[in-house]
């Protein structure tokens, strides 16, 4: 994409600004229209137009790095060439050295002309010089009205020009066609961003100085008053690095582009699964909004009563309500505050986020729930739509007919947060320590973006991350444990069984007997088994030695390859299948009463402590068996093993000292 930038002289202060459809910016800076009044405080001297039609990624690079010198009020189209060049100068020697430009850089100081606003011949010399500035044509009555409803269509989004498209093409499709000029208007009135998809982040622009320049006069400020930007993890940017604006990633490589003209046009293949990010694409983002203070939050012993919770549950829950009124008090970081809900597997983490989104929605603001997988979101959407039905329940992820819902309550995958800007007061991430958001710097970043700088955090998870639970432990993370499943029964502690590796049992073509005779145990008490183990290739090879050792049982095997999963996890549920062999596919998500879980090989480096409490966890969850069996079989004891159990016992010791876990439990 190729657009217009200007430079403009207001009071002294120097800015620069790309435009969409310079007819809207002129309109705008003569102050014409009814916010008129509001904007002749700001007095235009001088306008100089840099170019009528440049690559998206330098214009906005002219705009963001932009610095005022002395004497520009009197500079030629000389002086501004030559200024345009040095900014440029890194982006031009890359651009020769992909074989472009050459002669034809001289384009750059040609498309330069100066004006003084007050000049009564700049708008129709303006209008000769460039094709997109259409004078008088516009129905600026008609344009107001419509930017109202484009920023509400883009509200707390982040998206490229042909996400744009579709969204106004199912929501407006009337704006389909001009939508530029929406834009362009809202930007000027502060309400959206308009920057490329891939650059370096802007610095940012000091918040007091901004908020007392009249609407649309914000970005004034950029060249008196800049701040180092703070990247998606907490470091200080100390130079400009150029990295994929929607994702965080650096892009991986260039290629000659149609769009801007240029040889090479940087781009991202990381999100590239959600359109091409470039550095000629825009990505349009909505403008961020204070954050809601839940200074009202909901009473612990009221929501407790109202949601159900358990003693231990209420608990938690009144922790995290406290963190959301009290938290404004405590920090000032420029970014979402946090807090984790550490829950034990079967703790019915889904009830305790509902008295923090009744919270933030009573104060009038905007949840998300995210999660790594989209069956949960499947699995959730019933259950949030039933706790909240007065709301609009906009449920996002790959496929889904709803891919442009908007609602005050959004559950989503966590890739489809790549898609929203500073939308959310509270954004709760359910499983994190799960794939795909573990360990995806992209997808942390896409969660970072989402949320409000002054909104909040809420991890979940049963399993956090190492580094999370050191923080913890130091007293840097604010958080609540939840160490006793709803039921108040204490969790199974696993068992170790030494027996060979699987592989020697595939080769000797039999299963040892202390294996048979404690599977037989779970068998004769009518147990529904999990029998995990670590590779896809070992299930075959174990279900023809099981099926030969239990001929009367029904017994089955899937993992992430097999197209009937979900038929055999509905007929395990079900009790028609009594054993599944089956990978860590199965290790979260899904409840099965009556259950033992037998891990197999469990010494393998393919299973850490989390994946292993997370598999154990399987067994115990129904109330009417709380005391399922979990067996650790392999040839050695390894520190995952024995941390994993240690993890488990220390949430019992945890649940008995805060009398979570009756003595009539016990018996």
């Amino acid at each position: 994409m190729r657009v217009a930038v200007y430079a403009l002289e207001c009071k002294g202060i120097w800015s620069v600004w790309i435009s969409l459809d310079l007819s809207v910016d002129r309109w705008w800076w003569s102050g014409a229209g009814p916010e008129s009044q509001d904007r002749r405080l700001v007095t235009v001297d001088k306008l100089v137009l840099l170019s009528p039609a440049l690559s998206l990624g330098w214009a906005v690079k002219l705009r963001d790095r932009f610095k005022q010198r002395d004497g520009m009020r009197n500079w030629g189209a000389k002086e501004w060439g030559e200024y345009v060049s040095s900014v440029l100068e890194p982006e031009l020697k890359e651009e020769r050295e992909a074989g472009g430009m050459g002669e034809e850089e001289q384009w750059l100081s040609d498309g330069i002309s100066l004006w003084w606003f007050a000049d009564p011949g700049w708008e129709i010399e303006q209008a000769k010089k460039n094709n997109d500035c259409r004078g008088n044509d516009l129905d600026y009555a008609l344009l107001e009205s419509e930017v109202e409803q484009f920023v509400h269509a883009v509200a707390g989004r982040s998206l490229l020009q042909p996400e744009i498209e579709a969204l106004l093409a199912e929501g407006l499709p009337k704006q389909t066609g001009r939508w530029r000029q929406a834009a362009q208007l809202a930007h000027l009135q502060g309400r959206l961003q308009l920057t490329a998809a891939v650059g370096s982040p802007a610095p940012a622009a000091h918040g007091a100085r901004a908020r007392q320049l009249p609407a649309g006069a914000g970005a004034l400020a950029r060249a008196a008053a800049k701040l180092p930007h703070v990247l998606w993890r907490g470091a200080v940017a100390r130079r400009a690095v150029v990295r994929c604006l929607r994702c965080g990633s650096a892009p991986t490589g260039r290629t000659a582009c149609a769009a801007c003209g240029l040889m090479g046009c940087a781009y991202c293949e990381a999100c590239l699964a959600l359109g091409r990010s470039r550095a000629c694409a825009l990505l349009l983002r909505s403008a961020a909004l204070p954050a809601v203070r839940c200074t009202a939050a909901l009473d612990p012993t009221a929501a407790a009563g109202r949601w159900g919770l358990s003693p231990a549950q209420a608990g938690a829950a009144g922790a995290a309500l406290g963190f959301l009124a009290e938290r404004r008090e405590r920090s000032a970081k420029p970014c979402p505050e946090r807090f984790l809900l550490w829950a034990v597997t079967g703790a019915g983490k889904t009830e305790m986020i509902f008295p923090l989104l009744e919270a933030v929605l009573a104060a009038g603001g905007r949840a998300l729930v995210a999660t790594p997988r989209r069956d949960v979101v499947l699995e959730l959407a019933p259950r949030l739509a039933r706790a909240f039905p007065a709301e609009i329940l906009a449920v996002l992820y790959g496929g889904s007919a709803e891919r442009w819902g908007s609602g005050r309550l959004t559950l989503a995958t966590t890739h489809q947060l790549l898609r929203f800007h500073r939308g959310f007061d509270l954004v709760i991430i359910d499983e994190l320590d799960a794939y795909p958001y573990h360990n995806d710097p992209m997808l942390a970043y896409a969660a970072e973006q989402a949320c409000k700088l002054d909104g909040s955090f809420i991890y979940l998870s049963a399993t956090p991350p190492q580094e999370m639970q050191r923080l913890v432990r130091s007293g840097r993370l604010p958080h609540a444990r939840v160490p006793v499943r709803f039921h108040g029964h204490p969790l199974p502690v696993p068992q170790h069984l030494t027996m060979t590796s699987i592989q020697t049992c595939l080769k000797r073509g039999n299963l040892p007997r202390p294996l048979i005779h404690t599977l037989r145990k779970s068998i004769e008490r009518e147990a529904q088994i999990f029998c995990f183990v670590s590779r896809i290739a070992h299930i075959e090879g174990l279900l023809v030695l099981l099926r030969r050792n239990f001929p009367g049982v029904v017994i089955d095997g899937t993992s992430s390859k097999d197209p009937f999963r979900a038929e055999k996890v509905t007929a395990f549920r079900s009790r028609v299948i009594s054993l599944l062999v089956t990978t860590t596919i199965l290790e979260r998500g899904v409840t099965v009463p009556r259950s033992d879980v037998f891990i197999l090989d469990a010494d393998s480096d393919l299973f850490d402590e989390a994946s292993l409490v997370q598999m154990a966890g399987r067994a115990g969850r129904s109330k009417n068996d709380p005391a399922g069996r979990v067996v650790f079989a392999s040839p050695q004891w390894t520190r995952s093993q024995r941390g994993a159990i240690s993890q488990i016992r220390t949430m019992n010791i945890i649940a008995r000292r805060k009398g979570y876990i009756s003595k009539e439990t016990l018996r």
